[in-house]
């Protein structure tokens, strides 16, 4: 069921797609603006905050690949992308710049919405208790695991909600190798290999914001024949 506070922005230039997934959420729940293209969706976003942003790849002008890339660099809210494009390598180019999942078009309205539910379900709630934070130790980040947040000194790191919660499967089982497939489920994604891949895409990224040296993890290591695995100090 959806969240009833939950607002989505929905970024297609086709009219008609537009107002169909605009009708069909509000109809499941959720509060709903549009967007015809990115400059009008840059527009939006520079006033208003969202929950999760569904965002059609291609648009004339900016693609939703640059857009998202875009709202990366000030924002941490889900992108959810959607593509008529089916090679495996324009879809991690969209997880490389930053999407949270994605949806091939054409698509059952249901599905999407499955897809829409399951990124907000890996939101992290806002914890009420009063007593003092947990945290993993990563050289100089610390992770906060109550709060589900990322420091690097006195800056917050950035994560997607993916990100968020790969780094809670992980703390929840420091010095424990996980195995792809494992960690497809714990997103709440279909198995296949595509999925599992999608997984490495967002690994490589997550150590980015981890690592020193991403090419040689100290701490989100890869353990031969097993999977990954967090190792905090």
């Amino acid at each position: 069921m959806a969240d009833p506070d939950a607002h989505l922005l929905i970024v297609d230039d086709d009219e008609r797609i537009r107002g169909l997934l605009q009708k069909f959420l509000i109809r499941n729940g959720f509060l709903v603006s549009a967007a015809r293209d990115a400059a009008h969706a840059r527009r939006i976003l520079s006033g208003l905050d969202f929950d999760l942003i569904v965002l059609d790849v291609m648009m004339p002008g900016e693609d939703g690949i640059s857009l998202t890339r875009g709202i990366r660099e000030r924002s941490t809210t889900p992108i959810l992308l959607l593509t008529a494009r089916a090679e495996t390598e324009d879809r991690i180019a969209g997880l490389e710049a930053g999407a949270d999942d994605y949806l091939a078009k054409p698509f059952e309205p249901k599905e999407l919405l499955l897809r829409i539910n399951a990124i907000l379900r890996r939101m992290p709630e806002q914890s009420a208790a009063d007593s003092a934070p947990k945290y993993l130790s990563l050289g100089p980040i610390r992770y906060d695991t109550e709060r589900g947040e990322m420091w690097r000194g006195d800056d917050l790191v950035r994560l997607t909600s993916t990100e968020i919660q790969l780094m809670k499967v992980f703390a929840a089982k420091p010095g424990i190798a996980l195995s792809r497939s494992q960690l497809v489920e714990e997103l709440g994604r279909d198995r296949g290999q595509s999925q599992e891949r999608a997984v490495d895409v967002q690994i490589t990224r997550l150590r980015r914001k981890l690592e020193d040296n991403p090419k040689q993890p100290r701490y989100l290591q890869t353990v031969r024949g097993a999977g990954y695995m967090l190792a905090p100090d």
